[in-house]
């Protein structure tokens, strides 16, 4: 049930497909050893697997055997992403919604979530790339979030 978006997740940080799957499968049988450390009053099961699967995601991306890969993004990564959904991910998907959402946050709170949550920087990473101090990242970052929060409950 979880399984797409988890990998879809991971992909998108390791930029590998095959490494993906493999950390996919890591990622299920940690959800499975650690099933008694839910807690569904901290949020939903989907969200706090969707973390475990980040989390392990970045780990490959910072790990010495990923970055003695040197692996190099290519083309075939970017087709699909400007591309609209197949009509079956269209009925489970709100594309329009997200988009609403999305266009109601700053440019600079895009390239920073984006950073942050798709491409595995760490806070102080994206500091250096962005040229600001760390600790303006972790409070745009905060806003950031919180602006992103506010914007999903909006109907």
């Amino acid at each position: 049930m979880y399984a797409v978006n988890i990998c879809g997740v991971i992909n998108t940080i390791v930029r590998n497909e095959a490494r993906a799957e493999e950390i996919c499968q890591d990622v299920f049988i940690k959800v499975w050893d650690y099933a008694d450390r839910y807690d569904p009053s901290k949020g939903r099961f989907f969200t706090w697997i969707m973390n475990i699967a980040r989390n392990a995601a970045i780990d490959e991306v910072r790990s010495k055997s990923h970055k003695r890969e040197k692996l190099n993004l290519n083309t075939d990564f970017f087709v699909g992403i400007l591309e609209p959904p197949q009509e079956e991910d269209r009925e489970n998907f709100d594309t329009a919604r997200l988009e609403k959402m999305l266009n109601k946050l700053k440019k600079k709170c895009i390239e920073l979530i984006e950073m942050l949550y798709f491409r595995g920087y760490s806070q102080k990473d994206a500091s250096e790339v962005l040229q600001i101090p760390l600790g303006t990242v972790k409070t745009r970052n905060r806003n950031c979030i919180s602006q992103l929060r506010k914007n999903m409950t909006a109907k």
